[in-house]
This record gives C-alpha cells, structure tokens and sequence, in this order.
C-alpha cells in the first residue's frame, strides 16, 4: 500500500476537480447537454477533456453554468448572459484589489 500523504487531497472537495461528466452537469443544473456546450462555445466555461474526449466539469464550472441558466430563463440571450457574467466576474476581481490596496494603505 503507498504511503498515505501527510496532507491528503480529496478530490471530491476540490472546486475544480472535473468530476462531471456532460450528462450528469445538464441534469444537476436542469438543463440540457447543448445548453453547456453552448457556453464553452462562448467561452465562458472550458471543460476539461477526459482521455476519451469527452467533457469533464467542476462544481466551479457549473456554479457559473447556473448563473448563466438564471439569466437566459429571465429571458437574456445566451450570447449576452456569458458577457454579463464576466463582466460580473471583472467586478469582483477589481473590488476585491481595491479592498487589499486600502487595507495595504491603511497599515502603512
């Protein structure tokens, strides 16, 4: 038996293990497997391919695939939910160093 690692990494734990497989993303989420292949064709999610080919997604990626299901059933265009959504995403990246450089600030 291999030795066990001092700090084990659980794959099921991990955000960005693509541990789901087309059919079972469409199903958790709803919707159908065009839907998903859909918003890798936009680029907002990339899946990962498994040694077969097929497209593998993490629990990341289908959070971000629900949003964009909200928004095309409140009646948005696909086209226009993806960009809505990195445009969300470009938001929180930019307050979150507009935080950090306030707080490097105010302990300087």
């Amino acid at each position: 038996m291999p030795p066990r690692s001092t700090h084990p990494v659980d794959k099921l734990d991990d955000d960005n293990y693509p541990a789901y497989t087309t059919g079972r993303a469409a199903e958790m989420l709803g919707t159908t497997p065009a839907f998903l292949r859909a918003l890798g064709e936009h680029r907002l999610i990339t899946p990962l391919r498994s040694e077969g080919g097929h497209r593998r997604y993490s629990r990341y990626q289908l959070r971000i695939a629900a949003r964009a299901r909200q928004l095309v059933d409140a009646g948005t265009q696909i086209e226009a939910a993806c960009r809505i959504i990195n445009l969300e995403n470009q938001l929180e990246q930019a307050q979150r160093i507009n935080e950090e450089l306030h707080t490097r600030e105010a302990t300087s």
